[in-house]
């Protein structure tokens, strides 16, 4: 009697408004305050699975969540967000209807119970949180009985990717994920924090609906009720940020939604968020300080801590020793020019790349690398210290001797040796992950999973050649970005050598920002849209105007947030740590999008569909309005 009395009142004043007095057998009725610090605030639980223990013994509890397991009418492990707590089934003939109602359930059914924190049988115990503690299930409400899920919700059952993707929102439930999208949630919060309390910042929301705009990503466009008119999705708040320290904000940030119609890679999605960042009066150094200590505060404390300042290193650095712009420092095998020892080879290939215009002979020494196979293309150090290779025939011993001492190579290396003008050094650059990799595959440990290498690159090319043709030149970050003011007076001379104030942060070899110190005149930045990049300028009407208006020096950067915390996480896939992302060709599985709309919907638009069809060997096309 008592306890129907006790959780009617519950119901009617709130979980933790009622509590037994042992003492005088009564039931004491009492409002606390509001805990904000608690996670089963105002909520009809008391506790969390995953926060009792041995303190709690004795203790009237309320629990909610799914059920993990059922073990043979004698316990149910009972699951939340915060862990897991084994509840005991009572086998007192008077609690028969307890006992049905737990052994009646199916894993993944949604229970309360409520009953007495007690402690474990000694041996019982095992290394969960929760170990030590079971709860004596006194009442049960069973809020929906689950049927046979598409997959178990545990971590060492495997299932497809495709298959998580379709069922989100049971993915979502397993201990990995919650934990992911929770240490997302701590991290942003702390960054608002920070930016917010510590450094005047104004959280400012832009425009989802835009315009499109010359140069970058390809965009999604966005129909209007006007006819031939079209919005776009930004694929970043670039221009609105710029526009914002026109408008003497000064100092804006947004946790920004940003949209690109280009393909899915695992670090990639069509639609992903940025932690964006504007300062006004500023240079790249203030923006690198900024950004070095927010990740300083807003850093997990269960991943250790990171060191400020961080590395820093040139783009042409980058290039020479590790051969990508994104250079993971983990592991050393750096590139060596060996071109000097081969300056008087009159072998054809390497003679016939060191005499074209820039061009060089690389190699990387990869420690332990080598291997033997049949027939063997390696080369190799032999246990005596010589080389081993097919070249070998066409080297003199002095020159084999000089380039193992220039790479000072051991016995049982491996180098890797490319010929050719500066575009052979990416070639070595994704070699060079690929044998960290493969070393890895065979047990031999190159990176720590653990580390947390960042990194800057400064000092980029402001343009590049495009790859299509040549000959034009394109921005290598975006159009807006301000040269660097020893090199401003190339662009109107030799623009392609001019250098960039154009800043990325790397993380492991990953590019989880980019920023830069913009351009805030607008008689430069028509120059660079019309005469350099060959843009339509009238596109960008409304920057230029600003610009002309008192536009003061800025510069800003925006970090990939879903990047950032894939890595911390150590997942394979920025979509382990989004909530519901698109699959690799940038479909939603669960909910079948994109889908195809119906004429009478698409009517508004003033759009038109063609539809192919074959008839008699012949593709023809049917209009559809």
């Amino acid at each position: 009697m008592a306890t129907r009395c006790r959780l009617l009142l519950r119901r009617l004043f709130g979980a933790r408004s009622v509590w037994y007095h042992s003492s005088c057998g009564g039931l004491l009725l009492w409002r606390p305050q509001l805990r904000s610090s608690s996670p089963s605030s105002l909520s009809l639980r008391t506790h969390t699975c995953g926060e009792l223990n041995v303190d709690h013994v004795g203790k009237w509890v309320t629990l909610c969540g799914w059920v993990q397991y059922l073990r043979q009418d004698l316990f149910v492990i009972l699951r939340d967000f915060s862990g897991l707590t084994q509840i005991l089934v009572p086998q007192e003939e008077s609690a028969s209807k307890v006992k049905a109602d737990l052994c009646d359930l199916t894993v993944e059914s949604v229970i309360m119970v409520t009953g007495t924190v007690r402690k474990r049988p000694a041996g019982q115990e095992n290394k969960m949180p929760t170990g030590e503690i079971e709860v004596l299930a006194e009442n049960v409400e069973v809020f929906n009985v689950s049927k046979k899920l598409p997959f178990e919700i545990k971590e060492f059952v495997k299932k497809s990717e495709s298959l998580r993707m379709q069922y989100r929102y049971l993915d979502l439930r397993s201990s990995r994920m919650q934990k992911n999208l929770r240490l997302r949630s701590q991290l942003v919060m702390k960054m608002r924090e920070f930016l917010c309390n510590e450094h005047g910042f104004v959280d400012v929301e832009t425009p989802t609906l835009f315009k499109r705009t010359p140069g970058g990503a390809k965009e999604f466009v966005v129909p209007s009720r006007e006819p031939g008119l079209f919005y776009s999705l930004p694929q970043s708040p670039q221009q609105f940020k710029q526009l914002l320290m026109v408008a003497g904000v000064d100092r804006y940030f947004q946790i920004a939604r940003c949209y690109r119609d280009e393909g899915s890679k695992p670090d990639r999605q069509p639609e992903f968020t940025q932690v964006d960042i504007e300062m006004s009066f500023v240079d790249q150094e203030g923006i690198r300080t900024l950004v070095e200590s927010m990740l300083q505060h807003s850093w997990p404390a269960e991943k250790g801590s990171i060191q400020v300042p961080f590395q820093t290193m040139t783009y042409e650095e980058a290039m020479r020793d590790y051969g990508v712009d994104k250079p993971d420092t983990r592991f050393n095998m750096k590139l060596t020019d060996i071109s000097d020892i081969f300056s008087s080879t009159q072998v054809e290939f390497l003679r016939s790349a060191l005499d074209q215009p820039e061009g060089s002979i690389q190699a990387i020494l990869v420690p332990c690398g080598a291997v033997r196979r049949k027939p063997s293309h390696e080369v190799h150090i032999r246990t005596d210290g010589t080389l081993k290779s097919p070249l070998k025939k066409l080297l003199s011993a002095s020159v084999t001797d000089v380039l193992i001492k220039k790479t000072q190579a051991q016995p049982g290396d491996l180098l890797l040796i490319a010929a050719g003008t500066l575009h052979s050094r990416p070639l070595l650059g994704s070699l060079r992950l690929q044998c960290a990799e493969l070393l890895e595959s065979h047990g031999r440990p190159v990176r720590d999973p653990l580390a947390f290498h960042f990194l800057w690159v400064v000092d980029f090319p402001l343009f590049l050649p495009k790859e299509d043709e040549p000959q034009e030149l394109e921005s290598a970050h975006h159009p807006f970005t301000a040269p660097l003011p020893e090199d401003t007076a190339l662009l109107f001379t030799e623009p392609h050598k001019v250098r960039g104030q154009h800043y990325d942060l790397v993380l492991n070899g990953c590019e989880i920002g980019g920023g830069s110190i913009r351009i805030h005149r607008a008689s430069e930045q028509l120059y660079v849209l019309k005469n350099i990049l060959k843009e339509d300028p009238s596109q960008l009407t409304h920057l230029l105007e600003a610009l002309d208006f008192g536009a003061p020096p800025h510069g800003g950067i925006a970090l990939g947030l879903d990047r950032l915390v894939s890595i911390i996480v150590g997942a394979a896939s920025i979509r382990d740590v989004i909530a519901f992302p698109k699959s690799f060709r940038g479909h939603d599985l669960m909910s079948r999008a994109p889908d195809t709309v119906s004429d009478k919907d698409l009517t508004p638009y003033h759009i038109y569909v063609k539809w192919p069809t074959k008839q008699g060997g012949e593709e023809k096309f049917n209009h559809v309005q």
